[in-house]
C-alpha cells in the first residue's frame, strides 16, 4: 500500500475530484480541500508527503499558500494554473514550488510529475546514493552547511531550506572555485537531461536561495553569476 499522503487543493471541484480519482487509482492517499484555509490546518496536523496547489482561489491564492507551507514544511509542491506565463512560473519556483503545470492538463501527466516529485525527495532523503555523498561540512566566509546533519547556517543564523535548495547549495559549495553551468546543475540536482527552459527553473531556486541569505542581487557576496558561464561560489 502507498504509504504517501497527497494533499489536493482546488476551488474548481470537478479539477480536485478529477485529481483524485486519478491518483487514488496509484494508491496515494488523498487530502482533498476546495480552500487555501481548510487546507493549511491539515497541513499542520497530517504529514503530507506532497502538495497540489492551484493558483487562482478565494480567500488565499496558491502563490501564498505556497509561501505559507514553506515557513515550515519541505515537501514537493505542484502548482496547477490557467496562467502560461514565464513571470507567473518564476513567482511560483521562487515561493518554494518544485514544478509548475498549465490547465488544461492530462491527468496521466500529473500523475508521472507526482511519481517524479516523490522519488526524488524520498531519493535525496533516504538514499546514501544521492548528491551529498558523505559526512562532510563546508565553512567559509561565515557560512556552513553539512551534509551528515543537512544543517546550513550563515553567521550563526540557521537557513531553513528546501531539500532542492540545500543540494544546489552543496553541490555549488563542493565544487567552490569553479563554475557550474546550469546545465550540469540541472541535471545533478533534478536528475533530468537539461533543456534551455529549464534555465528559468535554475534561477529561480537561486534567487531563492540568495533571498534566503539575505544576498543582494546585484553584488551578491556568496553564490555569484558568472554570466554566459553559470554559477560559482568562491
Amino acid at each position: 500500500m502507498n504509504k504517501n499522503n497527497v494533499l489536493i487543493v482546488d476551488d474548481e471541484k470537478e479539477i480536485a475530484d478529477l485529481l483524485e480519482v486519478y491518483l487514488k487509482n496509484e494508491n496515494y492517499h488523498i487530502h482533498k480541500f476546495y480552500s487555501a484555509l481548510a487546507a493549511l490546518e491539515c497541513v499542520e496536523n497530517t504529514p503530507i508527503s506532497l502538495a497540489i496547489l492551484d493558483v487562482m482561489m478565494p480567500e488565499m491564492d496558491g502563490f501564498s499558500l505556497c509561501q505559507k507551507i514553506r515557513e515550515k514544511h519541505f515537501f514537493p509542491i505542484i502548482m496547477l494554473t490557467a496562467k502560461t506565463d514565464d513571470v507567473s512560473k518564476i513567482q511560483g519556483l521562487s515561493l518554494g514550488a518544485d514544478d509548475y503545470i498549465t490547465k488544461p492538463f492530462n491527468p496521466l501527466e500529473v500523475v508521472a510529475r507526482v511519481k517524479t516529485q516523490l522519488r526524488r525527495y524520498n531519493h535525496y532523503n533516504t538514499s546514501p546514493q544521492a548528491v551529498v555523498p558523505a559526512p562532510v561540512e563546508y565553512d567559509n566566509k561565515g557560512l556552513y552547511i553539512c551534509a551528515d546533519s543537512h544543517k546550513c547556517s550563515l553567521n550563526s543564523e540557521t537557513l531553513s531550506l528546501t531539500p532542492i535548495e540545500f543540494n544546489i547549495l552543496w553541490y555549488l559549495c563542493e565544487r567552490h572555485g569553479k563554475v557550474v553551468s546550469a546545465e550540469e546543475l540541472f541535471e545533478a540536482i533534478w536528475g533530468e537531461e537539461y533543456y534551455e527552459k529549464d534555465n528559468n527553473t535554475v534561477m529561480a531556486h537561486i534567487a531563492r536561495l540568495r533571498d534566503k541569505m539575505h544576498e543582494p542581487a546585484r553584488k551578491p557576496k556568496y553564490i555569484k553569476t558568472v554570466w554566459g558561464v553559470g554559477y560559482t561560489i568562491e
